[in-house]
This record gives structure tokens, C-alpha cells and sequence, in this order.
């Protein structure tokens, strides 16, 4: 078994609760995920999502942000090097899609 921890994160001036763990494999890769869930509309209706995947210890990890000609940010680029890596961003997205979802789904 694992340990989940719960915070509070205020994103774009809206708190939303949060859920971290840590994925160890031959390497270490903490995961943060939350949602405030549906709020009705755009982002002006408060609706908040959060996302973090970082190193905590060997992990060939590579992250790029992707802008447009005016630098506003259009995406992300993540990649990942080894069998560890790929084993490890596996369960993690796994962890991140099981919060998102029932965080979708106490919002309801």
C-alpha cells in the first residue's frame, strides 16, 4: 500500500483540495492531482484542475512548454527515458485519472 496525502492548493484564486502520492520504482516520482469539479462553465465559473508530476530521484524526466507566436502557453511536452520511467508515468496517470474522476464526480 501507498500513502495519500490531501492538501489545499489555490489555484487561479480558487481552493481546491488535492491528493499526493509517491510512485517508486527504480526511481521516485511524486503525483498531485485535484479538481474543484464542475462549476458550470468556463474558467470565470470557477472550475479548477491541477496537475503535478515531478522528480524526486532518478528520473530521466524532460518537460517543455509550448507557446504560440504571442507566448501565450498551448500545450505541454513530456517525455520520459527508461523502463522505470515508463512503468512509473504509467501509474501515475492512472493515480491522476482515478482523483480527476472522483472529484468530477462529488461535484455532480
Amino acid at each position: 500500500m501507498y500513502e495519500v496525502k490531501s492538501k489545499i492548493r489555490k489555484i487561479k484564486g480558487v481552493e481546491v483540495e488535492t491528493w499526493e502520492r509517491e510512485i517508486i520504482d527504480a526511481n521516485i516520482l511524486p503525483v498531485e492531482a485535484g479538481t474543484n469539479g464542475y462549476q458550470g462553465g468556463d474558467t470565470g465559473h470557477g472550475c479548477r484542475t491541477y496537475i503535478r508530476i515531478s522528480d524526486e530521484g532518478s528520473t530521466d524526466i524532460h518537460a517543455k512548454v509550448i507557446e504560440n507566436r504571442y507566448g501565450d502557453t498551448t500545450g505541454i511536452e513530456i517525455a520520459l527515458g527508461g523502463d522505470a520511467e515508463l512503468a512509473t508515468i504509467i501509474e501515475a496517470l492512472r493515480f491522476i485519472t482515478k482523483v480527476l474522476e472522483e472529484g468530477q464526480e462529488a461535484a455532480l
